[in-house]
Protein backbone atom coordinates (compact mmCIF):
# COMPACT_ATOMS: atom_id res chain seq x y z
CA UNK A 1 0.00 0.00 0.00
CA UNK A 2 1.43 3.35 -1.03
CA UNK A 3 0.54 6.47 0.92
CA UNK A 4 -0.68 9.62 -0.76
CA UNK A 5 2.04 12.24 -0.53
CA UNK A 6 1.27 15.14 1.78
CA UNK A 7 0.72 18.53 0.12
CA UNK A 8 3.06 21.45 0.71
CA UNK A 9 2.31 24.17 3.23
CA UNK A 10 0.68 22.11 5.97
CA UNK A 11 0.70 23.72 9.40
CA UNK A 12 2.53 22.26 12.42
CA UNK A 13 -0.70 20.95 13.98
CA UNK A 14 -1.38 18.88 10.86
CA UNK A 15 2.22 17.78 10.42
CA UNK A 16 2.19 16.55 14.04
CA UNK A 17 -0.60 14.13 13.16
CA UNK A 18 0.23 13.13 9.58
CA UNK A 19 4.00 13.05 9.04
CA UNK A 20 5.46 9.52 9.22
CA UNK A 21 6.93 6.80 7.04
CA UNK A 22 4.63 5.03 4.59
CA UNK A 23 2.10 2.58 5.98
CA UNK A 24 2.93 -1.10 5.79
CA UNK A 25 1.02 -3.48 3.52
CA UNK A 26 -1.57 -3.79 6.29
CA UNK A 27 -2.68 -0.17 6.01
CA UNK A 28 -2.52 0.78 9.69
CA UNK A 29 -3.91 4.23 10.51
CA UNK A 30 -1.92 4.51 13.74
CA UNK A 31 1.81 4.32 13.11
CA UNK A 32 3.29 0.87 13.67
CA UNK A 33 5.76 0.01 16.41
CA UNK A 34 8.68 -1.99 15.01
CA UNK A 35 10.35 -3.88 17.85
CA UNK A 36 13.25 -5.52 16.08
CA UNK A 37 17.00 -5.22 16.58
CA UNK A 38 17.79 -6.58 13.12
CA UNK A 39 16.24 -6.52 9.65
CA UNK A 40 16.36 -9.42 7.17
CA UNK A 41 18.01 -8.57 3.87
CA UNK A 42 16.79 -9.97 0.52
CA UNK A 43 20.29 -11.04 -0.54
CA UNK A 44 23.96 -10.62 0.32
CA UNK A 45 24.57 -7.91 -2.29
CA UNK A 46 21.75 -5.74 -0.95
CA UNK A 47 22.99 -6.32 2.60
CA UNK A 48 26.48 -5.19 1.63
CA UNK A 49 25.15 -2.12 -0.15
CA UNK A 50 22.94 -1.08 2.76
CA UNK A 51 25.66 -1.52 5.36
CA UNK A 52 28.03 0.50 3.18
CA UNK A 53 25.69 3.35 2.30
CA UNK A 54 23.56 3.53 5.42
CA UNK A 55 20.39 3.39 3.31
CA UNK A 56 17.62 1.03 4.32
CA UNK A 57 17.26 -0.80 7.61
CA UNK A 58 19.95 -3.16 8.82
CA UNK A 59 20.47 -2.90 12.58
CA UNK A 60 18.52 -0.93 15.17
CA UNK A 61 21.56 1.01 16.40
CA UNK A 62 21.74 2.52 12.91
CA UNK A 63 18.05 3.02 12.11
CA UNK A 64 14.55 1.73 12.77
CA UNK A 65 11.26 2.51 10.98
CA UNK A 66 9.50 3.77 14.12
CA UNK A 67 12.44 6.03 14.98
CA UNK A 68 12.41 7.30 11.39
CA UNK A 69 8.74 8.28 11.73
CA UNK A 70 9.56 10.23 14.89
CA UNK A 71 12.49 11.95 13.17
CA UNK A 72 10.48 12.85 10.08
CA UNK A 73 7.61 14.23 12.17
CA UNK A 74 9.82 16.38 14.37
CA UNK A 75 11.80 17.72 11.40
CA UNK A 76 8.57 18.63 9.64
CA UNK A 77 7.27 20.47 12.69
CA UNK A 78 10.57 22.34 13.21
CA UNK A 79 10.84 23.17 9.52
CA UNK A 80 14.25 21.52 9.13
CA UNK A 81 15.48 19.17 6.43
CA UNK A 82 16.14 16.32 8.85
CA UNK A 83 16.26 15.18 12.46
CA UNK A 84 17.97 12.39 14.37
CA UNK A 85 16.79 10.74 17.57
CA UNK A 86 18.80 10.12 20.73
CA UNK A 87 18.27 8.26 23.97
CA UNK A 88 17.65 11.49 25.92
CA UNK A 89 18.01 15.24 25.64
CA UNK A 90 21.45 15.07 27.22
CA UNK A 91 22.30 12.26 24.80
CA UNK A 92 21.41 14.61 21.95
CA UNK A 93 23.74 17.30 23.34
CA UNK A 94 26.47 14.69 23.76
CA UNK A 95 25.98 13.71 20.12
CA UNK A 96 26.29 17.35 19.04
CA UNK A 97 29.52 17.89 20.99
CA UNK A 98 31.12 14.69 19.73
CA UNK A 99 30.14 15.46 16.14
CA UNK A 100 31.18 19.11 15.99
CA UNK A 101 33.96 19.78 18.50
CA UNK A 102 37.53 18.72 19.16
CA UNK A 103 40.35 19.72 21.50
CA UNK A 104 41.10 23.43 21.17
CA UNK A 105 37.66 24.37 19.90
CA UNK A 106 35.71 27.02 21.76
CA UNK A 107 32.01 27.22 22.69
CA UNK A 108 29.98 30.20 23.91
CA UNK A 109 27.20 29.07 26.24
CA UNK A 110 24.51 30.83 28.23
CA UNK A 111 25.30 30.56 31.94
CA UNK A 112 21.57 30.18 32.56
CA UNK A 113 21.28 26.82 30.85
CA UNK A 114 20.25 23.54 32.48
CA UNK A 115 22.75 22.42 35.12
CA UNK A 116 23.68 19.14 33.43
CA UNK A 117 24.35 20.99 30.18
CA UNK A 118 26.73 23.36 31.95
CA UNK A 119 28.59 20.46 33.55
CA UNK A 120 28.75 18.44 30.33
CA UNK A 121 30.55 21.25 28.51
CA UNK A 122 32.70 22.68 31.30
CA UNK A 123 33.55 19.58 33.32
CA UNK A 124 33.27 16.50 31.12
CA UNK A 125 34.50 17.97 27.83
CA UNK A 126 36.74 20.54 29.45
CA UNK A 127 39.07 17.69 30.38
CA UNK A 128 39.28 16.80 26.67
CA UNK A 129 40.37 20.30 25.69
CA UNK A 130 37.06 21.86 24.61
CA UNK A 131 36.98 25.42 25.95
CA UNK A 132 33.75 27.08 27.10
CA UNK A 133 32.91 30.68 27.89
CA UNK A 134 29.72 31.32 29.86
CA UNK A 135 27.84 34.55 29.16
CA UNK A 136 24.63 36.31 30.08
CA UNK A 137 21.57 34.80 28.43
CA UNK A 138 20.20 38.22 27.54
CA UNK A 139 23.25 40.43 26.85
CA UNK A 140 23.96 40.24 23.11
CA UNK A 141 27.12 42.31 23.47
CA UNK A 142 28.50 39.79 25.96
CA UNK A 143 27.92 36.96 23.46
CA UNK A 144 29.65 38.98 20.75
CA UNK A 145 32.65 39.82 22.96
CA UNK A 146 33.13 36.18 23.92
CA UNK A 147 33.67 34.96 20.35
CA UNK A 148 37.21 33.90 19.42
CA UNK A 149 38.84 32.67 16.21
CA UNK A 150 38.49 29.15 17.62
CA UNK A 151 34.76 29.50 18.35
CA UNK A 152 32.79 26.76 16.62
CA UNK A 153 29.46 26.80 18.43
CA UNK A 154 27.05 29.11 20.25
CA UNK A 155 24.44 27.28 22.32
CA UNK A 156 21.41 28.81 24.03
CA UNK A 157 18.27 27.56 25.72
CA UNK A 158 15.24 29.82 25.37
CA UNK A 159 13.33 30.24 27.59
CA UNK A 160 15.73 29.00 30.24
CA UNK A 161 15.19 26.63 33.13
CA UNK A 162 14.02 27.76 35.65
CA UNK A 163 13.96 31.57 35.30
CA UNK A 164 12.47 31.71 31.77
CA UNK A 165 15.10 34.12 30.43
CA UNK A 166 14.76 34.68 26.69
CA UNK A 167 17.59 35.23 24.23
CA UNK A 168 17.39 36.98 20.87
CA UNK A 169 17.82 34.03 18.50
CA UNK A 170 18.21 36.15 15.37
CA UNK A 171 20.90 38.30 16.99
CA UNK A 172 22.85 35.24 18.18
CA UNK A 173 22.58 33.66 14.73
CA UNK A 174 24.13 36.78 13.21
CA UNK A 175 27.00 36.66 15.69
CA UNK A 176 27.61 32.94 15.13
CA UNK A 177 27.54 33.11 11.36
CA UNK A 178 29.75 36.19 11.31
CA UNK A 179 32.35 34.14 13.18
CA UNK A 180 31.96 31.06 10.98
CA UNK A 181 30.31 29.19 13.86
CA UNK A 182 26.99 27.39 14.29
CA UNK A 183 24.09 28.37 16.54
CA UNK A 184 22.27 25.62 18.42
CA UNK A 185 19.04 26.30 20.33
CA UNK A 186 17.45 24.15 23.00
CA UNK A 187 13.74 24.40 22.11
CA UNK A 188 12.38 22.12 24.84
CA UNK A 189 10.35 24.77 26.68
CA UNK A 190 8.78 26.48 23.67
CA UNK A 191 8.45 23.50 21.30
CA UNK A 192 7.85 24.07 17.57
CA UNK A 193 4.28 25.05 18.45
CA UNK A 194 5.51 28.36 19.91
CA UNK A 195 8.80 28.95 18.06
CA UNK A 196 10.86 27.46 15.23
CA UNK A 197 14.45 28.60 15.85
CA UNK A 198 15.71 27.82 12.33
CA UNK A 199 13.30 30.45 10.96
CA UNK A 200 15.24 32.94 13.08
CA UNK A 201 18.63 31.74 11.86
CA UNK A 202 19.56 28.83 14.15
CA UNK A 203 21.42 25.92 12.56
CA UNK A 204 20.56 23.20 15.07
CA UNK A 205 17.50 22.67 17.26
CA UNK A 206 17.82 20.38 20.27
CA UNK A 207 14.94 18.62 21.99
CA UNK A 208 14.42 16.56 25.08
CA UNK A 209 11.43 14.56 23.89
CA UNK A 210 11.03 13.52 27.51
CA UNK A 211 9.31 16.85 28.12
CA UNK A 212 6.46 18.36 26.08
CA UNK A 213 6.86 16.15 23.01
CA UNK A 214 5.82 13.11 25.06
CA UNK A 215 3.66 15.17 27.38
CA UNK A 216 2.87 12.56 29.99
CA UNK A 217 6.22 11.82 31.60
CA UNK A 218 6.46 8.27 30.27
CA UNK A 219 9.74 7.83 28.40
CA UNK A 220 13.18 9.34 27.79
CA UNK A 221 13.95 10.69 24.31
CA UNK A 222 16.04 13.35 22.60
CA UNK A 223 16.72 14.71 19.14
CA UNK A 224 18.70 17.12 17.02
CA UNK A 225 17.12 18.88 14.03
CA UNK A 226 19.08 20.50 11.22
CA UNK A 227 20.22 20.21 7.62
CA UNK A 228 20.60 16.90 5.79
CA UNK A 229 24.35 17.53 5.74
CA UNK A 230 24.62 17.93 9.49
CA UNK A 231 22.38 14.97 10.26
CA UNK A 232 23.80 12.48 7.77
CA UNK A 233 27.47 13.49 7.73
CA UNK A 234 28.02 14.69 11.30
CA UNK A 235 25.43 13.32 13.73
CA UNK A 236 24.49 9.92 12.29
CA UNK A 237 28.08 8.54 12.33
CA UNK A 238 28.36 9.44 16.03
CA UNK A 239 25.13 7.58 16.86
CA UNK A 240 26.29 4.51 14.94
CA UNK A 241 29.61 4.52 16.75
CA UNK A 242 28.71 5.72 20.23
CA UNK A 243 25.24 4.19 20.51
CA UNK A 244 23.14 6.95 22.11
CA UNK A 245 20.30 5.53 20.04
CA UNK A 246 16.61 6.20 20.66
CA UNK A 247 14.68 3.00 21.40
CA UNK A 248 11.79 2.18 19.02
CA UNK A 249 9.30 1.94 21.87
CA UNK A 250 10.25 5.36 23.24
CA UNK A 251 10.14 6.81 19.73
CA UNK A 252 6.63 5.42 19.26
CA UNK A 253 5.39 6.84 22.58
CA UNK A 254 6.74 10.31 21.76
CA UNK A 255 5.47 10.05 18.17
CA UNK A 256 1.94 9.58 19.50
CA UNK A 257 2.42 12.30 22.13
CA UNK A 258 3.32 14.80 19.42
CA UNK A 259 -0.12 14.40 17.87
CA UNK A 260 -1.66 16.34 20.76
CA UNK A 261 1.28 18.73 21.26
CA UNK A 262 -0.43 21.84 19.88
CA UNK A 263 -3.55 21.36 21.99
CA UNK A 264 -1.55 20.64 25.14
CA UNK A 265 0.99 23.46 24.78
CA UNK A 266 -1.70 26.08 24.33
CA UNK A 267 -3.53 24.79 27.42
CA UNK A 268 -0.27 24.74 29.42
CA UNK A 269 0.34 28.37 28.41
CA UNK A 270 -3.15 29.47 29.39
CA UNK A 271 -2.91 27.80 32.80
CA UNK A 272 0.63 29.06 33.47
CA UNK A 273 -0.34 32.65 32.72
CA UNK A 274 -3.27 32.43 35.14
CA UNK A 275 -1.07 30.99 37.89
CA UNK A 276 1.71 33.54 37.23
CA UNK A 277 -0.70 36.46 37.47
CA UNK A 278 -2.08 35.06 40.73
CA UNK A 279 1.39 34.60 42.20
CA UNK A 280 2.31 38.20 41.41
CA UNK A 281 -0.54 39.28 43.67
CA UNK A 282 0.62 37.21 46.67
CA UNK A 283 2.37 39.18 49.42
CA UNK A 284 4.61 36.21 50.31
CA UNK A 285 6.09 36.12 46.80
CA UNK A 286 9.04 38.43 46.16
CA UNK A 287 9.23 37.88 42.40
CA UNK A 288 7.67 35.83 39.62
CA UNK A 289 9.63 34.71 36.55
CA UNK A 290 7.33 34.07 33.59
CA UNK A 291 7.99 35.53 30.17
CA UNK A 292 4.28 35.78 29.48
CA UNK A 293 3.98 38.51 32.11
CA UNK A 294 4.52 42.17 31.12
CA UNK A 295 6.82 42.44 34.17
CA UNK A 296 9.29 39.98 32.63
CA UNK A 297 12.41 41.79 31.30
CA UNK A 298 12.24 40.06 27.91
CA UNK A 299 8.45 39.99 27.62
CA UNK A 300 8.26 41.79 24.27
CA UNK A 301 10.98 39.64 22.73
CA UNK A 302 9.33 36.48 24.05
CA UNK A 303 5.99 37.44 22.56
CA UNK A 304 7.63 38.03 19.16
CA UNK A 305 9.56 34.78 19.18
CA UNK A 306 7.00 32.54 20.89
CA UNK A 307 3.80 33.22 18.96
CA UNK A 308 2.50 35.53 21.68
CA UNK A 309 2.51 32.85 24.40
CA UNK A 310 4.68 32.41 27.49
CA UNK A 311 5.05 28.64 27.76
CA UNK A 312 4.11 26.33 30.59
CA UNK A 313 6.93 26.86 33.11
CA UNK A 314 7.26 29.59 35.71
CA UNK A 315 9.34 30.21 38.81
CA UNK A 316 8.84 32.38 41.85
CA UNK A 317 11.02 33.52 44.70
CA UNK A 318 10.30 33.59 48.42
CA UNK A 319 12.19 36.17 50.42
CA UNK A 320 14.39 35.07 53.31
CA UNK A 321 16.84 36.81 55.61
CA UNK A 322 19.43 34.11 54.91
CA UNK A 323 19.77 31.35 52.29
CA UNK A 324 18.86 28.86 55.02
CA UNK A 325 15.68 30.76 55.88
CA UNK A 326 14.69 31.09 52.21
CA UNK A 327 15.28 27.37 51.65
CA UNK A 328 13.17 26.48 54.70
CA UNK A 329 10.29 28.61 53.33
CA UNK A 330 10.59 27.02 49.89
CA UNK A 331 10.55 23.52 51.38
CA UNK A 332 7.48 24.44 53.45
CA UNK A 333 5.54 25.57 50.39
CA UNK A 334 6.55 22.51 48.39
CA UNK A 335 5.79 20.06 51.20
CA UNK A 336 2.38 21.63 51.84
CA UNK A 337 1.15 20.75 48.35
CA UNK A 338 -1.40 17.94 48.14
CA UNK A 339 -2.15 18.11 44.40
CA UNK A 340 1.11 19.16 42.74
CA UNK A 341 3.76 16.49 42.20
CA UNK A 342 7.17 16.99 43.83
CA UNK A 343 9.36 15.91 40.90
CA UNK A 344 11.85 17.32 38.42
CA UNK A 345 10.38 16.62 34.98
CA UNK A 346 8.33 19.17 33.04
CA UNK A 347 5.90 19.19 30.14
CA UNK A 348 3.68 16.67 31.91
CA UNK A 349 -0.11 16.82 32.06
CA UNK A 350 0.38 16.86 35.85
CA UNK A 351 1.71 20.04 37.46
CA UNK A 352 5.20 19.53 38.91
CA UNK A 353 6.83 21.60 41.63
CA UNK A 354 10.54 21.55 42.42
CA UNK A 355 13.37 23.35 44.21
CA UNK A 356 16.00 24.00 41.48
CA UNK A 357 18.87 24.77 43.88
CA UNK A 358 18.76 21.24 45.27
CA UNK A 359 17.52 19.30 42.22
CA UNK A 360 18.05 20.33 38.58
CA UNK A 361 20.89 22.70 39.54
CA UNK A 362 21.96 20.92 42.71
CA UNK A 363 25.29 19.71 41.28
CA UNK A 364 26.41 23.22 40.41
CA UNK A 365 28.56 25.23 42.76
CA UNK A 366 26.87 27.98 44.75
CA UNK A 367 28.76 30.50 42.62
CA UNK A 368 27.35 28.94 39.44
CA UNK A 369 23.84 29.01 40.86
CA UNK A 370 24.21 32.64 41.89
CA UNK A 371 25.49 33.52 38.40
CA UNK A 372 22.41 31.85 36.96
CA UNK A 373 20.17 33.77 39.37
CA UNK A 374 18.95 30.69 41.24
CA UNK A 375 18.54 31.26 44.95
CA UNK A 376 17.55 28.97 47.79
CA UNK A 377 14.16 30.67 47.80
CA UNK A 378 13.42 29.85 44.14
CA UNK A 379 10.58 27.43 43.35
CA UNK A 380 9.83 26.17 39.85
CA UNK A 381 6.35 25.15 38.76
CA UNK A 382 5.85 23.30 35.48
CA UNK A 383 2.14 23.98 35.09
CA UNK A 384 0.03 21.06 33.92
CA UNK A 385 -3.52 20.66 32.72
CA UNK A 386 -5.38 20.74 36.02
CA UNK A 387 -7.80 23.60 36.63
CA UNK A 388 -5.61 26.65 37.38
CA UNK A 389 -7.60 27.56 40.48
CA UNK A 390 -6.86 24.12 41.95
CA UNK A 391 -3.15 24.76 41.33
CA UNK A 392 -3.44 28.16 43.03
CA UNK A 393 -5.29 26.66 46.00
CA UNK A 394 -2.57 24.04 46.40
CA UNK A 395 0.19 26.64 46.41
CA UNK A 396 -1.75 28.73 48.91
CA UNK A 397 -1.66 25.84 51.39
CA UNK A 398 2.02 26.60 51.87
CA UNK A 399 2.05 30.33 51.18
CA UNK A 400 -0.61 31.01 53.78
CA UNK A 401 1.70 29.74 56.49
CA UNK A 402 4.46 32.21 55.62
CA UNK A 403 4.86 35.70 56.94
CA UNK A 404 4.55 38.29 54.19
Amino acid sequence: MKDRSLPEGLRPETLAVRTAIERSQYGENSEALYLSTGFVQPDAETSAQRFSSGDGYTYARTSNPTVTSFEQRLAAMEGTEAAIGAASGMGAILMMIMALLKAGDHVVLSRSMFGSTLNLFAKEFGKFGVETTFVSQTDVDEWRAAVRPSTKLLFAETPTNPLTEVCDIAALAEIAHGAGALLAVDNCFATPILQRPTELGADIVMHSGTKYLDGQGRVMAGALCGSHQLVTEKFAPVVRTAGMVLSPFNAWVVLKGMETLAVRVKAHCENALAVARWLEAQAQVARVYYCGLPSHPQHELAMRQQSGLGGGVLSFVLAGDTPEAARAKAFHVIDSCRVLSIATNLGDTKTIISHPATTSHGRLTEAQRQAAGITQGTIRVAVGLEHPEDIQDDLMRGLSGLAA
